[in-house]
């Protein structure tokens, strides 16, 4: 293990990692007071603080186990998730698609803002390496956070979603998946289900958005 690459990975990794998690947890509790729910708010969770957000398993130590584990080929962590009562939303049902997808749309911004950052950066003629690959590991952080939250599978973004959509009685049975969910999610994880057949094509459509809409920029800075 080369540790003087993994603490250059760190350095470029951790600013857009810290900005990822903690503007999709921040979210979720945004959208869940606008539609009526204020537990996020009063456990102190609508903030852009990290600290707040910071899961030590799932944020710090599984990542790093993992990434030394398998030399970098194969990462997963995770923040913990703010807390939303769906009763309290004003349209549980309706709502709870606006609060699952404030957090996957936060990421999808945020992706689209490092690629403004890595333009500008291009157009003032700046190669600075450390910059430059921090904005692109600003796009892919969010990119990947961007799908696979939207995978539909309950406790995941998609699965409430996908819960949200549904007419009442599948509803109902896709919900009783989710204690179940991160299990399953994982096992489809290891597999490589989840990678072949919802990351690659989900990203490679995400990238395709980015760029459309980054084209203006491109054409103006040239």
């Amino acid at each position: 293990m080369n540790f003087s690459h993994l603490i250059q990975t760190v350095l470029i990794y951790a600013l857009p990692v810290l900005f990822a998690i903690t503007v999709h947890e921040a979210a979720h509790g945004y959208a869940a007071r606008h539609f009526g729910d204020n537990t996020a708010a009063m456990m102190g969770r609508i903030t852009l603080n990290p600290l707040k957000h910071i899961d030590p398993m799932g944020t710090i130590l599984m990542p790093l186990l993992l990434y030394f584990a398998t030399s970098g080929a194969f990462l997963f962590g995770y923040a913990k998730p703010v807390p939303v009562n769906f009763s309290n939303l004003r349209n549980p049902k309706r709502h709870m698609v606006w609060v699952a997808l404030a957090g996957p749309g936060a990421n999808l911004a945020q992706a689209l803002l490092w690629g403004v950052g890595l333009y500008l950066l291009a157009g003032t003629g700046l190669t600075e390496r450390f910059f430059i690959e921090m904005c692109r590991a600003g796009m892919l952080v969010n990119v990947v956070m961007f799908a696979f939250n939207l995978f539909p599978l309950p406790p995941l973004d998609g699965g409430r979603i996908l819960v949200g959509l549904l007419p009442w009685r599948q509803a109902m049975l896709v919900s009783r998946v989710e204690p179940w969910g991160f299990f399953i999610v994982m096992a489809l994880v290891i597999a490589g289900v989840v990678s072949k057949l919802w990351m690659q094509p989900v990203m490679a459509l995400t990238y395709g958005l980015l760029e459309l809409l980054l084209t203006p920029l491109s054409f103006l800075i040239r």
